[in-house]
Parts: C-alpha cells; sequence; structure tokens
C-alpha cells in the first residue's frame, strides 16, 4: 500500500517517506482510486493538494496525452483516435521544425496545431455536407467537439468586426492598397484568439 510504512502516529520521516510517494505516484500518472482510500484522513488534504498542483504545471501536451491515457482506460475509441491523431501531428510539428522528437511544444505551439484540426475537421463538415453524406460528417462533427475541447473559445466574426474598425482607423487604412498591413496586424494581435479565416472574411468585408 502507499502509506505501508505508516504505522500509527506520522512521524517526520514517516511524514517524509509518505509524501515522497504520493507525489511519485502523482507524476507518474499512475493513482489508483484506492489511494483516497487508504490515505488517513489527516493526509488528504495533502493529497488533493498535490493533485491541484500536478494539474496546474502540466502542459496542454502532457495534459493530451494524460487524456488519451485515460480514454483507452474508458474505452472512448473515438476520443483515443482523436487524440492520438493530435499527438502524431505534435510530432510532425517538431520535425518540421528541425526539433528533437522528446522535445515538447509550447502550449502556443500546441494551439497552433490544434487550430489547424480543427480547421481541417470544418472544411469536411463542410465538403461532407455538400457530398450529402451525413455519416460522414457526424463522424466529422464528433471528432471536432473533442478537438475543441482543448482550444480556448474563439471569438465569433461578430466579435472581431469592432476590432478590426478600430485597427483600420488606427492604421489610417482607408482602401484596398494596405489591406495586406491590416490583415497581418489583425492577425497578429487575435492569435489563438479568432479563426483566421475568420479574420479575412471581416477584412475583407470592410472595403465591400
Amino acid at each position: 500500500m502507499l502509506w505501508s510504512a505508516v504505522d500509527g502516529p506520522l512521524s517526520s520521516d514517516s511524514f517524509r517517506r509518505f509524501t515522497t510517494k504520493i507525489i511519485t505516484k502523482v507524476f507518474t500518472m499512475a493513482i489508483p482510486t484506492i489511494i483516497v482510500i487508504t490515505i488517513p484522513v489527516d493526509m488528504r488534504q495533502l493529497y488533493y493538494f498535490v493533485c491541484y498542483v500536478t494539474i496546474l504545471v502540466m502542459t496542454l501536451q502532457e495534459k493530451i496525452k494524460a487524456d488519451m491515457v485515460q480514454a483507452m482506460r474508458d474505452k472512448n475509441t473515438v476520443k483515443v483516435s482523436v487524440l492520438r491523431g493530435l499527438m502524431a501531428n505534435f510530432t510532425t510539428e517538431l520535425v518540421n521544425k528541425k526539433r528533437k522528437l522528446d522535445e515538447a511544444l509550447t502550449d502556443e505551439e500546441t494551439l497552433a496545431v490544434i487550430f489547424r484540426a480543427i480547421k481541417q475537421r470544418k472544411d469536411s463538415i463542410d465538403q461532407f455536407t455538400k457530398g450529402g453524406r451525413a455519416d460522414l460528417v457526424a463522424s466529422e462533427v464528433a471528432e471536432l467537439a473533442v478537438i475543441e475541447g482543448y482550444s480556448p473559445k474563439l471569438m465569433s466574426r461578430e466579435e472581431i468586426i469592432p476590432i478590426a474598425e478600430a485597427k483600420k482607423t488606427e492604421m489610417g487604412v482607408t482602401d484596398k492598397t494596405n489591406i495586406g498591413k491590416l490583415m497581418s496586424t489583425l492577425m497578429k494581435d487575435l492569435k489563438g484568439k479568432a479563426d483566421g479565416s475568420d479574420v479575412k472574411a471581416v477584412v475583407e468585408s470592410l472595403f465591400g
């Protein structure tokens, strides 16, 4: 048992050994439910605190990997398939950036991969809808729901419009000759907050 070294009241040495074992279990992502049952009541606050801290320091890529493992345990085939695909995309991203495969992507880099996956699913949904393939649409929609669970809520076009108009005025852009500069600036300002295709559509709409 996790606290087999503890018999009766906790000594400082027993406490140290006990907390070390808890932390080791947490960081190897192998915490059986039985731990909560066997941990003495006065130690459970420490246990929950360690779990909470672990979640806070976990990168997005690490969370996705951990969720994939849990999905495998839950036999959630759709989620497993989607998250495996994302993990493969992360590896491809490292290769493209000429980095070691055992390196981790930053959360920003991870989100860039996720946004591309979201766009791909939306494009597929649009194509399958036009082709009358309701079965494939349902499959893509289910996969999209899983991926969007790891993406921050993106701004709608209605929310982008006032920002784009304000930036247009600020930059003094009055015609299409400088639309590229406006587009580039907005893309940078709204990176990770709005879909690039929506930003593009809004900017183009400002010039009729």
